[in-house]
């Protein structure tokens, strides 16, 4: 094994260190759930709940915003293709309005649990906790960078809002979403100077509005 190898390989043991001890109390359907999509001043929250083999590796997992687009939709296929299940949870703008950005989070988050093909037996989760889910978790800070099932939830998160917000940037190509996602950069908020706020912006977000 060349030293490049071996260094991954050392990586990728560390990040399943939580799996493995989970697994060493017999809990086999681990969940690891992340979201994407809480900064932006437009567009939804996305979350993913991702439960991998037992074991699983992969070269190149980590944390989504560590990784280039290519490497990430390379993954994001990876992961789909030889996951156990994936759900996916997706709450819009308006909701977050409505509701705030963290309960929002919370939903994308509930709502990842629920579309999964198999019912999860411990949730490990970036940052939080879910309050309304009766099932065993735990929040890890960081966790995207520390559990390979995070990990994985967080491309799939990624790759799914950045593909909605390619979508949007169609219907809206004055903000150029395709470049930012949404997310506050110096172009998206001169943007929102000279048109204003669009359809999918967030109203309750600083800079969003005048």
């Amino acid at each position: 094994m060349t030293p490049l190898k071996t260094e991954e390989a050392h990586r990728l043991f560390g990040m399943t260190l939580f799996e493995r001890s989970l697994s060493s109390y017999g809990y086999q359907m681990v969940c690891g759930i992340d979201e994407a999509g809480r900064g932006p001043l437009a567009g939804p929250v996305v979350a993913a709940a991702v439960i991998l083999p037992s074991g699983y590796t992969a070269d190149g997992i980590r944390d989504s915003k560590l990784l280039t687009e290519k490497q990430r939709e390379t993954l994001y296929d990876k992961i789909s293709l030889e996951a156990v299940a994936v759900g996916i949870g997706v709450v819009d703008h308006t909701t977050i309005d409505e509701i705030n950005i963290l309960q929002a989070t919370y939903l994308a988050m509930e709502s990842s649990i629920r579309n999964l093909s198999v019912q999860p037996d411990h949730l490990l989760i970036d940052a939080l906790t879910l309050p309304r889910i009766d099932l065993p978790q735990k929040g890890i800070i960081r966790g995207d960078n520390l559990s390979i099932t995070i990990a994985a939830a967080s491309i799939i998160a990624k790759v799914t809002r950045d593909r909605l917000m390619t979508e949007y940037h169609r219907d809206f190509p004055e903000y150029n979403f395709l470049s930012h996602k949404g997310y506050g950069t110096e172009e998206h908020l001169r943007n929102l100077r000279t048109f204003g706020p669009c359809r999918i912006h967030r109203k309750t977000f600083r800079g969003v509005l005048p």
